[in-house]
């Protein structure tokens, strides 16, 4: 049996399009900073988001994972806030959410966008897809907002 090392990781040539350091991939993801009163459980993979979007330096398809895994820390806010959400998928809870304005029309379009994304990745509809980060940045920024302002709202009410 013969023993197969890994490399180090090197730049995916396809970040330069978009930054030419690592640095600056740190630059792109510094403001999202999870806020007080978040759930533990979403507080967790909001922060695994963001650095998936920074190791995307590295692999550039991160990006696209860190999309995906955004959604998760809305999901888990949503199933929190709204009454007896149990184990309704997730267009369940966004369509709950928008009839009972917990969600905006945006942030359920926004979520909804996503929903079909995911989907489409983890049930084999959608095989290969790279999302780069110039367009995952904001995709994930948005989670963070929605996160945030959801999280606001329950702490104020």
């Amino acid at each position: 049996m013969t023993t197969q090392r890994l490399p180090f990781p090197v730049p995916d040539e396809r970040a330069h399009y978009f930054v030419d350091s690592y640095a600056e991939m740190h630059a792109l993801v510094e403001d999202l900073v999870v806020p007080d009163g978040v759930p533990e459980a979403a507080a967790t993979v909001l922060r695994t988001a963001r650095e998936l979007l920074r190791q995307s330096y590295y692999c550039y398809e991160f990006s696209t994972v860190a999309v995906m895994h955004s959604l998760i820390a809305v999901e888990v806010v949503l199933r929190d806030r709204i009454p007896d959400a149990g184990k309704k998928p997730l267009h369940g809870l966004i369509k709950q959410g928008a009839a009972a304005g917990i969600l905006t029309a945006r942030q359920a379009e926004y979520l909804d966008y996503g929903r079909q994304i995911r989907n489409g990745m983890a049930h084999g509809r959608t095989t290969h897809a790279v999302m780069p980060p110039a367009m995952a940045v904001p995709m994930v920024t948005t989670s963070f907002a929605i996160v945030s302002e959801l999280c606001a709202v329950a702490s104020a009410g």
